[in-house]
């Protein structure tokens, strides 16, 4: 049940916008930066449509790839779709129709997701400060700001948070996303990181779903004896989307993780809260977009051991009693007896026929 779960669960993917969709007007250069490991599609309205990926080679030049990542898939609409991007994709995307003509052009920067740098607004703590290049001062290394995701509860106090991303910029030139412009340039400083700001928020609850979902997945889990956590993922979750887990009714927010006050739990930084780890069974329900996706149900100490028991008993061969063994074998050897015998008639019968038949010619 629960692969087929899982199933419908890929398959909707796509629909319900788990990844990032980016477009680009046609004819045009588009430079953007996105977090690693979070899937993106990039648009290309051709017929036919073809891409071409060039990364950063350690003399600088951007050269072609000489083979399509395993992560990179064209859509059957021409689109482009990265699954876990890495940081070393950062990279121009081009698109061309079946012409060979480029139909857009993405320049995008994948930042190092495991670098994020977090902060709660309510909790004092600050982001990063600007910054000067050592390599010229001319050069400021500054956060990007996206806009505000929505308040993540509704009608009650919940918090919401926005994604920053690492531009360098040469006045009066526009400013470039972090390592499209420093390329393979070996520079490396602690302002040179992406950034995720939270802070409380109160907004009010509107009629209707946010999203359409026509199923919602439940999910059970146990504590085994070599670990002493257990990890569980929200669907259709990510670093992107509002995101809410409660644990036995009480929700957790990120402002009791930062402060220190609660180490029963910890809200996974780097996914943004689509995951979460526990250290002791409880009922855990996550939320999307204020709209419930999943709850997760512990597995009682009996309930494990009979999921064990009956997964022993799919291991091992069935066995029978002496009797039953027994009779069962005397049954299939007197089936072949009986086969065997029907064989020898089937081939003896056809010869005696032939020698009567010829004793009647001779009268």
């Amino acid at each position: 049940m629960l692969t087929t779960w899982c199933l419908l669960l890929g398959l909707a993917v796509p629909v319900l916008g788990y990844h990032v969709s980016v477009t680009c007007p046609r004819g045009q250069v588009c430079q953007r930066a996105f977090l690693s490991g979070n899937t993106i599609l990039l648009h290309c309205n051709a017929t036919g449509a073809k891409w071409y990926h060039f990364f950063m080679h350690k003399n600088g030049d951007w050269i072609p790839s000489a083979y399509s990542p395993p992560n990179m898939h064209v859509m059957p609409e021409g689109n482009l779709i990265i699954t876990n991007p890495s940081p070393s994709q950062t990279g121009v995307y081009h698109c061309r129709d079946k012409n060979d003509t480029q139909v857009v052009q993405y320049e995008i920067d994948f930042q190092d997701v495991s670098n994020l740098h977090v902060t709660h607004k309510d909790l004092g703590q600050l982001p990063l400060e600007n910054e000067s290049l050592s390599l010229d001062h001319n050069q400021l290394i500054f956060t990007h700001w996206e806009p505000w995701q929505d308040c993540n509860k509704c009608g009650t106090p919940g918090e919401r948070k926005r994604v920053g991303y690492c531009y360098i910029q040469i006045p009066p030139e526009n400013p470039i996303p972090c390592w499209l412009h420093l390329a393979a340039v070996a520079v490396w400083t602690n302002r040179m990181r992406p950034e995720l700001q939270v802070e409380s928020c109160h907004a009010q609850c509107q009629p209707g779903p946010f999203f359409l979902v026509d199923f919602v997945m439940f999910d059970s889990y146990s504590f085994s004896e070599e670990t002493e956590s257990v990890q569980l993922t929200c669907p259709v979750a990510s670093i992107y989307r509002p995101v809410i887990w409660e644990v036995d009714e009480v929700p957790l927010t990120w402002k009791d993780q930062l402060s220190g006050k609660d180490f029963s739990t910890i809200l996974d930084p780097v996914t943004g809260g689509q995951q979460l780890k526990i250290f002791k069974p409880a009922v855990c329900k996550c939320f999307v977009n204020q709209q419930f996706i999943a709850r997760f149900n512990p597995l009682s100490n009996q309930a494990t051991l009979e999921a064990s028991k009956i997964r022993a008993e799919e291991d091992t061969p069935p066995t029978l009693p002496h009797s039953a063994l027994s009779r069962l074998l005397l049954t299939l050897l007197t089936c072949c007896m009986l086969t065997l015998l029907g064989l020898l008639l089937k081939l003896l019968c056809p010869l005696r026929g032939k020698r009567s038949y010829k004793m009647l010619l001779v009268r």
